[in-house]
């Protein structure tokens, strides 16, 4: 469904009205696409405190001087004090205003010290900047802290925060390791010759993240359930990829997968998910159970079936699907919300296992508002509140999940494992 309101502010009379009654004034956002594939204008590179990360390492086409950038790449990795938070200000202050519209800033931070309380308080004090910021800076620009310690390490998810890409990402912190990665052949298409599987990928974001996918190069596998095989089929077919009905809430489904691709699966997209929503005390213990098992139980099972296997390939990935109802809770969602705080629970725990044991990450994105048939069918002002309700006031659509979740899949981004990314225009509700 159109967002009619984003359009109104659009138009003279919307900018106007709105700027009048202290309404919301959302931006349109400028998302990637193959004729702007790359934010426009320039990359400043500025400082706080002294720092020896080697940021000209990455690739990355910085520069020191503008006068209107496109991004601004803050390197704060040095700053360990209070008096190195006022480098962080005299840093950005003077061209935080001049940042072009769908702009982005990107915070460089340093991991906690733990023997050096001045430095953990003064890197913790970039996460409250760097979302403060966020809530402030308007235009359809984001603000999102990246903690590192290895500049290649980082330079996917660099590429990404940088980019159309990121549009409906902000007031994000994602902690980048140094494990060594090695960059693609072509950074156009780095999942060429790799085998991706979405479940739950006939419609709606599945579909969304099969497509993106695709375009990066990989062999999607559609995997739906058999009521869905018509629509997973023609998904398949657009992508030049195949398809696979089948019930993930089967106790066998791991297994069948496993046979049915004896060449491995690279990525790993657990999409599939239903919502059941009723307050707790109308709720039977059907409506519980069914979406406990479709968004958590065949997640577990499934994920267990194919590590033990040996069906997910050295390198692999494997990105689930949580939300900020996990993160944050949402009354009539208790069913929901369980089911993907659960989600966040196997991310963390497995994540450090899978990649020493088998060589695979482990990573979740986290679904805010997001513009699909689901909803379209929620009351108008339920609906509009859930738009609004974030720093963009607006809501996202699946291709902004879905670029998400190709990051986490990118073979460059093996140093980023058991982090739970929220695709939510950096919603007020939750950290």
């Amino acid at each position: 469904m159109a967002d009619r309101y984003l359009s109104f502010t659009g138009t003279a009379p919307g900018r106007f009205l709105t700027r009048r009654l202290g309404l919301p004034q959302p931006a349109a956002l400028r998302r990637w696409s193959p004729q702007h594939p790359s934010l426009e204008g320039d990359l400043l590179h500025v400082t706080a405190g002294k720092s020896d990360l080697g940021l000209d390492g990455t690739g990355l086409p910085l520069t020191r001087a503008t006068e209107r950038p496109a991004a601004v790449l803050l390197d704060a990795t040095g700053v360990r004090d209070v008096d190195g938070l006022g480098d962080v200000h005299a840093a950005l202050h003077p061209v935080v205003r001049s940042v072009a519209a769908s702009g982005r800033v990107v915070v460089l931070g340093a991991p906690l010290d733990p023997a050096d309380h001045h430095q953990s308080a003064a890197q913790q004090a970039l996460e409250g900047f760097t979302r403060s910021l966020g809530k402030e800076i308007g235009r359809g620009r984001t603000v999102n802290l990246v903690r590192v310690t290895d500049a290649i390490a980082a330079e996917s998810t660099l590429r990404f925060l940088l980019s159309p890409k990121s549009a409906y990402v902000s007031g994000q912190v994602i902690e980048v390791g140094d494990r060594h990665v090695t960059a693609p052949a072509d950074w156009d298409l780095p999942l060429a010759g790799q085998t991706a599987l979405v479940t739950g990928g006939a419609r709606g974001i599945g579909e969304a993240v099969a497509a993106t996918l695709a375009r990066d190069g990989a062999r999607v596998v559609v995997l739906d359930v058999p009521q869905a095989e018509e629509d997973a089929r023609r998904v398949a077919e657009r992508l030049g990829g195949s398809a696979l009905a089948l019930d993930i809430t089967a106790a066998d489904a791991g297994e069948r997968i496993a046979a049915g691709l004896p060449a491995g699966v690279d990525v790993l997209v657990h999409n599939a998910g239903v919502t059941r929503d009723r307050r707790l005390v109308n709720m039977p213990a059907d409506r519980w159970s069914s979406v406990l098992e479709v968004n958590l139980a065949s997640v577990l099972r499934t994920t267990d079936a194919l590590l033990a296997a040996g069906a997910l390939n050295q390198g692999g990935r494997i990105v689930a699907t949580a939300s900020i109802a996990g993160l944050a809770g949402n009354a009539g969602q208790t069913n929901y919300g369980a089911s993907k705080a659960g989600v966040v629970g196997l991310v963390r725990s497995l994540a450090p296992r899978a990649l020493a044991e088998h060589g695979v990450t482990v990573n979740a994105v986290a679904p805010g508002f997001i513009e699909t048939r689901m909803t379209a069918a929620v009351p108008l002002f339920i609906r509009e509140a859930g738009r609004r309700m974030n720093s963009l006031a607006q809501g996202g659509l699946p291709v902004d999940v879905a670029e998400t979740t190709a990051w986490l899949a990118h073979p460059a981004s093996g140093a980023v494992n058991g982090q739970v990314v929220r695709v939510c225009g950096q919603s007020l509700l939750g950290a």
